[in-house]
């Protein structure tokens, strides 16, 4: 097979820095700029200026694409981004070398409406609040403190053991109850997508 575009060059072993480097260089290449238009996810801005975020498909599919807004771009937006919202973003593709992932650096953001999960949500609060759960007669309140604390993982959880350890070190009197669940694999329950 000859070498073509979208085709690493063959090595006997890459190293993995330069392997991200090399599909860094071959995205920025094919996608020096693109357009993708999605909803935002988990929106942050840190101190420096710079904004963190993750784009869904606004159909509620399950892909999901890391972007960076440096501080330059952010301070130009029109507006403050929130999750939920639709939005179209200009950016450059590429691989952020520490994690190995797939990031958009967004250099330009516009609104474009409330995005089908958001809208969702709302459907699902209005339904909720018709049905008086929200009153404010209803809620109790919170304890200052748990008495116990209840973990849904699977027993093989390699993040069980960890979070165990550290309960035991930071708060020996709290009762601990773990209810085993297939958490991954063909045993485990599908996500759940919206509230019914």
């Amino acid at each position: 097979m000859g070498e073509s575009f979208g085709a690493l060059p063959a090595r006997a072993s890459w190293g993995v820095a330069a392997l991200l480097r090399e599909v860094g260089d071959l995205l920025v290449g094919r996608f020096s700029a693109c357009a993708v238009r999605g909803e935002v996810s988990g929106f942050t801005r840190a101190a420096s200026g710079h904004c963190y975020f993750n784009l869904k498909d606004a159909d509620g599919g399950g892909a999901l694409l890391r972007c960076a807004m440096f501080r330059r771009a952010a301070s130009l937006l029109a507006f403050a981004p929130a999750d939920g919202q639709l939005v179209e973003i200009r950016g450059r593709l590429g691989v952020y070398e520490p994690r190995g992932e797939l990031q958009l650096v967004v250099e330009a953001m516009q609104g474009a409406g409330a995005g089908a999960l958001y809208e969702q949500f709302l459907r699902i609060k209005v339904r909720l609040e018709a049905q008086g759960l929200f009153d404010a007669g209803r809620k109790r309140e919170l304890p200052r403190y748990p008495r116990a604390i209840g973990i849904v993982t699977s027993l093989g959880a390699a993040a069980l053991h960890d979070v165990l350890t550290a309960l035991a070190r930071r708060a020996p009197q709290l009762r601990v109850v773990v209810y085993p669940s297939a958490v991954q694999g063909a045993g485990a329950p599908a996500p759940c997508t919206a509230l019914g």
